[in-house]
């Protein structure tokens, strides 16, 4: 089986590739130019499916999308205004009709679970956690092998449990939710603050590795945030693993013993014993393996 596979984001839209081996034979980006509207987002993919129809006999398109979508029906619920008109789409309807395959959507994040789960760091773990880091906080919650996607498909939104009330204004409208103060974005606003425009993220890690007491300070500051989010997911959930995936997991060891030393401060003993930590492997292909993954199963 050879899949098409796109991992749609409100920068990017990923695509590749693979077959049912998990093996990603080819994989590109093109830019998601948003502001035209998710309209505009369909059409290229089906321009892009027909290019590469021209290269592989494609026997179905499995699709990875930014924001709450109904997996049954392969439509988007709800999606934010970085991707104008987007709530609504009916992905699956639509490119079935035009391209003549079947068809398969899947929010990112539970794609992402996905991807680690078939080929990365959740193998061989039936049940887990996935948390990707990012401009918010996205969850997935893997339990037998299958997404568990609650009463209507928004089950793992993390990010919004409430860290600190009357905080910082989510964009969610809300105060003081656990991405406001955690997610990869929420640590460079710290850094600007105190650093300026002229350090980055990967500046500040770079430092606090060659010792730099204050970076040492900051990236602590957020991790004890992380952690306090992480304690109320331990202790309704008792995971046996849970996957930390956005770019930030590129800081391997170096942000995973941080994370492990906050954590196992402040959750109850039993909590500790079979809980592992790991880092997310597979990068930007893992979304691409977990639309894939999800295709396969819904075909079998």
């Amino acid at each position: 089986m050879i899949l098409c596979t796109f991992d749609i984001g409100g920068t990017t839209i990923k695509y590749g590739i693979v077959t049912q081996l998990g093996e990603v034979i080819i994989k590109s980006q093109m830019d998601t130019e948003a502001r035209y509207g998710g309209g505009a987002i369909i059409n290229k993919i089906i321009e892009k499916t027909k290019e590469l129809k021209n290269h592989y006999d494609i026997d179905g398109i499995a699709i990875s999308s930014a924001g709450q979508i109904d997996n049954k029906e392969g439509k988007v619920i709800f999606a934010t205004n970085t991707i104008p008109n987007y709530t609504g789409t009916p992905i699956k309807e639509i490119l079935e009709q035009q391209l003549g395959l079947p068809v398969t959507v899947e929010n990112d994040v539970n794609c992402t679970a996905l991807g680690e789960y078939w080929q990365g760091a959740g193998k061989n773990a039936e049940e887990f956690i996935a948390l990707t880091l990012g401009t918010g906080i996205g969850g997935a919650i893997v339990i037998d092998g299958k997404i568990y996607s609650g009463a209507y498909f928004s089950a793992g939104e993390f990010g919004h449990m409430n860290l600190y009330p009357d905080g910082l204004r989510c964009p969610c409208g809300n105060k003081g939710c656990y991405e406001m103060y955690a997610s990869s974005k929420a640590l460079a606003n710290k850094i600007k603050k105190v650093y300026g425009e002229e350090v980055d993220t990967f500046d500040v890690f770079r430092l606090a590795k060659e010792g730099n007491i204050s970076a040492n300070e900051m990236i602590d500051g957020w991790v004890q945030d992380m952690a306090l989010g992480l304690q109320s997911i331990v202790h309704i959930f008792n995971p046996g693993l849970i996957i930390i995936g956005g770019g930030i997991s590129e800081q391997g060891n170096f942000l995973l013993e941080k994370i492990q030393w906050q954590l196992k401060k402040i959750i109850m003993p039993p909590f500790k014993e079979k809980l592992s930590i790991k880092m997310a492997v597979k990068g930007n292909e893992a979304n691409l393996l977990g639309a894939a993954y999800y295709f396969i199963n819904q075909m079998n």
